[in-house]
């Protein structure tokens, strides 16, 4: 019973959590955003000291049920262990605790965090390695099926889905995703829980508390008979049946070991119950209290059978698309716009500055993931690699909306109202004379005034350039070109401007980051 509640749960937690990274619409993080507020590192980072303490308490109480439960990296890592036993049963035996390499691992993710390379620190980190593997290979198989769902409604004049983008983010983060999804996939198929024993700093920091626990699975040396299943089904591969003991530091309390013993010589007990030894006759009898399960009936484990039928899904092979090539109205192709190079990254509003975000993202992508804009992207920068940063390609930053600084786990996005974004600068734009349309072909445009939403861009009069017409230059009474000027005292940074200029491939005026944000 125990196995299955915990297989519950942890059914429950992963589908959710991934929900959250495969959510465009945005709506389900009022309800389960909370999910990923209780994971552990993202806890520690925004202070959130009511999390921090139910964990450790958790631990001391349960034992590593964060691991096996909440930890959505551990929960996938549990699914392909599953898989491979399907193929072969009773697969695993006993190996000592690689110690030195867990502690170093520990020791190199605080001196990470300590100096600020953030981009060691989200690949380590198991909550944003899980997330990076939803946002980057699951999200857009989710989007495609939406895509031909939403094609379908349409032919039936149903509006019941609508079509989303589903654009490469960043290659390099994807890459990254890629690898760590095959790395922990071959090491889970084939020796369990490989990666939270060695490498995750999580697994390592847990395992200190986990030596304490109060409830522990202990064997009951009376009734085992060292048929070893306990042994060759633990996937954390800590169970010495030799000398009946078992390393609890490396236990993540899945309770395998409880549901394939035969004899039901293991109990999830207070281990000095078990080694109270009775009063009469001197004999070593364990009070575990084993009696309670005397009527426990032997059974197979079926519990995992359909475990991965909501979670798993064929990727299909085509993309469907309403309109392939995007023209103007006389058919001509639009131009894509260039990326272009800032010297200072754009941060979203509510990420203070660009230390204090550094310094607190864990690099998940959830902002990402909910971002309606097509604003956020990972960066590609070594230092923060995988980390968000913002650019106006696809879409700029709407000043109503808040949805990254709602989600945000760690306090990296600190969360704000739509009046404090409303005047939180982020950058300033600037003006690019030799790109805009008016200097460049003699036309009028004005589309940066007209779509500014703080009113920080007026056209003015650019002396010495005047309108042609008929290839002649017209004389001193024709009307003077009128160029945008920018009040950077009023320019939040949103980069409408940059988004709804007409020139390509490069915009007119681009926004400038600021390493510091500032209310104006």
């Amino acid at each position: 019973m125990l196995r299955k509640i915990r297989i519950t749960l942890a059914l429950i937690f992963f589908v959710c959590v991934t929900l959250l990274f495969l959510d465009f619409t945005g709506t389900l993080h009022a309800w389960l955003g909370w999910m990923a507020k209780i994971q552990f590192f993202p806890a520690v980072l925004a202070l959130n000291a009511g999390v921090i303490v139910a964990l450790v308490l958790l631990t001391l109480i349960f034992g590593r049920v964060y691991c096996s439960v909440i930890c959505p990296l551990g929960v996938m890592q549990d699914v392909f262990a599953w898989l491979g036993k399907k193929q072969k049963k009773n697969r695993y035996t006993y190996s000592k605790a690689k110690s030195w390499l867990r502690y170093a691992m520990l020791g190199l993710f605080i001196i990470a965090l300590i100096a600020g390379v953030g981009s060691f620190v989200a690949l380590l980190e198991p909550y944003s390695a899980y997330g990076r593997i939803a946002s980057n290979i699951l999200a857009p198989v989710y989007g495609w099926i939406n895509n031909l769902f939403a094609l379908i409604a349409e032919r039936a004049d149903s509006y019941a889905f609508y079509s989303t983008d589903v654009w490469l983010k960043s290659l390099p983060t994807f890459i990254i995703a890629a690898v760590m999804l095959v790395l922990i996939a071959v090491l889970a198929w084939r020796n369990g829980r490989t990666w939270c024993n060695t490498i995750c700093p999580v697994g390592t920091f847990l395992s200190f508390l986990a030596r304490f626990s109060w409830l522990k699975p202990v064997i009951d040396t009376d009734k085992c008979i060292s048929c070893r299943k306990c042994e060759r089904n633990c996937k954390a591969s800590c169970i010495d049946i030799a000398n009946h003991k078992i390393d609890y530091s490396r236990c993540v309390t899945c309770m395998d070991c409880i549901g394939n013993c035969p004899k039901d010589a293991i109990s999830y007990i207070h281990p000095k119950k078990a080694a109270a030894p009775a009063v009469t006759g001197g004999q070593a009898e364990a009070a575990s209290g084993a009696d309670r399960k005397a009527d426990k009936a032997e059974s197979v484990d079926t519990a995992r059978r359909g475990f991965l039928t909501a979670s798993l899904m064929a990727a299909t092979a085509v993309t469907v698309k309403a309109q392939e090539k995007k023209v103007d109205g006389g058919l001509a192709v639009i131009e894509d716009k260039v990326i272009p190079d800032r010297l200072v990254p754009l941060v979203p509003p509510g990420a203070v500055s660009l230390r204090h975000f550094a310094q607190y993202c864990t690099g998940c992508q959830l902002c990402v993931s909910v971002c309606p804009n097509g604003v956020l992207r990972p960066a590609t920068d070594l230092m923060r690699m995988m980390q968000p940063e913002m650019s106006y390609e696809r879409g700029y930053c709407r000043p109503e909306c808040t949805k990254c600084s709602e989600v945000c786990p760690a306090g990296a996005i600190r969360p704000i109202d739509k009046a404090e974004k409303s005047s939180t600068q982020i950058g300033h734009a600037e003006w690019v004379m030799h790109n805009c349309i008016p200097v460049r072909d003699g036309q009028e445009c004005g589309n940066c005034a007209r779509h500014c939403p703080t009113g920080a861009i007026q056209m003015v009069p650019l002396k010495g350039h005047h309108r042609h017409r008929g290839g002649r230059e017209e004389g001193n009474d024709g009307k003077n070109l009128m160029i945008p000027a920018v009040n950077t005292e009023k320019c939040i940074g949103c980069g409408a401007c940059e988004n709804l200029c007409p020139a390509r491939p490069f915009s007119a005026i681009y926004v400038v980051g600021h390493e510091v944000h500032r209310t104006v």
